[in-house]
């Protein structure tokens, strides 16, 4: 007997889900950042272990909202809690005990689903001040080194439902090339522009060309005010060629294959805050 289903990370954001995601499969797929709400749609990560197809599924952070851009990250969050066949509930081990994601959820009864507390970044705490987790209480993981993900794969497998697997043992993701291009051009964002413009920054695909060398990919890097597109472009044209660079690498190892990245830059004027810009992004559920 085989069993599958769907493993949901929720939590707050900043908590080290992507970072978790992208251990458990061995590959970068989600955006990892140390800016907090990097993840705006959920991430799904494929692994086949032995007799168990965890589909893994990196939420959006569960955020207080500002604007329609956290509205609609918070549902996105809450619709693949209400969707999990398991739950890995994430809370930093610094700041044990993690109390009940019900309330972290503002969820009107627990989850349907059952809940793995899992306490991340233990790295990042000594050994001398670690607080004693039971395995009752909780899994200890520090994503970046492997500690924790074996015994993190035995509590979520003992909660899986029986069934037969979703996808082949070899399959990795389940979203196509073409979203993870998008992601990509955002990570990178994150990594080479400061302060809040990165949450200003929204990535479409417009062409996406396989089956010759290089893959050709034509994205558009919207921003929301013209002060905001010169500084993305960079003099001379600099700083968008660094941010094509860095996120053609990331492209490419995904691929495995060379790719020809081309980046343009235009203004969406208060994308974050327009439903029907929103809707065009794919961010409107």
């Amino acid at each position: 007997m085989t069993r599958c289903g769907n493993v949901v990370l929720a939590g707050p954001p900043n908590v080290g889900k992507s970072t978790l995601l992208n251990a458990l499969v061995g590959e970068h797929l989600a955006i990892v950042s140390p800016k907090p709400q990097s993840t705006r749609l959920p991430v799904v990560g494929l692994l086949t272990r032995a007799d168990a197809q965890f589909i893994f599924t990196d939420s959006p952070g569960l955020l207080e909202p500002e604007y329609r851009l956290h509205e609609a990250m918070r549902a996105a969050a809450l619709r693949a809690i209400a969707d999990a066949d398991v739950i890995a509930y994430l809370h930093p081990l610094s700041e044990y005990p993690a109390p009940a994601l019900q309330g972290v959820a503002r969820l009107d009864r627990p989850p349907r689903a059952p809940v793995v507390t899992v306490y991340t970044k233990a790295d990042l705490v000594p050994l001398s001040d670690r607080p004693t987790v039971r395995p009752s209480d909780g899994i200890v993981v520090a994503a970046g080194r492997g500690e924790g993900l074996d015994a993190l794969l035995d509590a979520l497998r003992a909660r899986l439902p029986d069934g037969p697997f979703h996808y082949g043992p070899d399959d990795l993701a389940t979203q196509p090339s073409r979203f993870f291009a998008a992601e990509f051009v955002r990570e990178a964002a994150f990594e080479l522009l400061h302060e809040e413009l990165p949450y200003s920054v929204a990535v479409e695909i417009d062409e996406f060309r396989e089956g010759a060398a290089p893959v050709y990919i034509r994205a558009v890097v919207y921003v929301e005010r013209d002060s905001q597109k010169g500084i993305v472009i960079g003099a001379g044209g600099r700083t968008i060629k660094t941010l094509g660079q860095a996120a053609r690498g990331k492209i490419e190892a995904l691929l495995g294959e060379p790719v020809f990245l081309e980046l343009r830059v235009k203004v969406l004027p208060k994308w974050r805050r327009h439903a029907p810009s929103l809707k065009r992004l794919g961010y409107a559920g």
